[in-house]
């Protein structure tokens, strides 16, 4: 990785389109800061166009498309992206192909969670669980006492034995029946809605994230970057970004969104 100060300007000037993580690389220690709220009013003011990529649940979703600036929200990692319309004031909504019959699946996580809970001392269903359309959140460090590593991945362990993908963020381990994740649903959401195709040399992209679950994008985004505080999970990243912030968390993302309103602006006035 390198430092995200040596990513030069001219290239920064070229990216459209943000995605990016909101835990832990927008939010501070579980909370939404002022200037890193204000970073995506400002990334829009410059016509920037932005959409989150989270693990957080389809009722969060639903809030952020309709009330934050944003041109878009990737949610439950990867299992739909939602879309709202201000001018016809409607909602639109991509699903993963994979989502299947999510009664059934719901019926089978459910008992899964029991599961788990029960054979990992100290865990928690998140406190977001009820807003979940698609995938169970299992939290170890979130509202709960911090865990060892060696439960989260007996955590993992248990989804994946019981057929689930699961993936870990910074405060819960997700799971669910199929195989898409955060990269399958924004390469479907680029190219629908933006009409973006995510090659690896595209520069029109760029991300912001900080834990395993976003190593897919890291890995196919050029530009990725990852908040400071990437290096804290760093062995488990399958791939890590290309560059990363000084600040940690929204101080991160602030510092990512300074650089690339400047570069745009200057790319704007040659």
């Amino acid at each position: 990785m390198k430092p995200f100060d040596e990513l030069d300007s001219r290239t920064l000037g070229q990216v459209e389109l943000l995605l990016t993580d909101i835990d832990d690389t927008l939010t501070t220690e579980g909370r939404l800061t002022a200037a890193a709220y204000g970073a995506l009013e400002r990334l829009r003011q410059a016509g920037l166009k932005v959409v989150p990529v989270t693990g957080r649940p389809a009722g969060w979703c639903d809030h952020i498309a309709r009330m934050w600036p944003v041109d878009g929200i990737v949610g439950e990692n990867g299992a739909f992206a939602f879309i709202y319309d201000h001018e016809r004031r409607r909602m639109r909504s991509i699903e993963a192909a994979e989502l299947g019959d999510m009664a059934r699946n719901r019926a089978r996580l459910t008992a899964l969670g029991e599961e788990i809970l029960a054979k990992v001392p100290g865990t928690a269903l998140a406190s977001d669980q009820p807003y979940r359309l698609a995938d169970l959140a299992i939290d170890f460090c979130e509202d709960v006492p911090a865990l060892p590593r060696e439960a989260v991945a007996r955590i993992v362990a248990l989804f994946e034995a019981a057929g689930c993908t699961a993936k870990v963020s910074s405060i819960h381990v997700n799971g669910w029946f199929g195989r898409y994740d955060k990269l399958s649903m924004v390469e479907t959401l680029l190219a629908r809605e933006f009409g973006i195709r995510l090659t690896p040399d595209c520069q029109r992209v760029a991300f912001s994230g900080d834990s395993p679950n976003d190593a897919p994008l890291f890995g196919a985004v050029a530009l990725s970057i990852g908040v400071a505080n990437i290096r804290d999970m760093l062995d488990q990243v399958a791939h890590k970004p290309a560059f990363v912030t000084r600040g940690r968390g929204g101080a991160g993302f602030v510092e990512i969104a300074d650089r690339l309103i400047a570069a745009r602006q200057a790319a704007i006035a040659i």
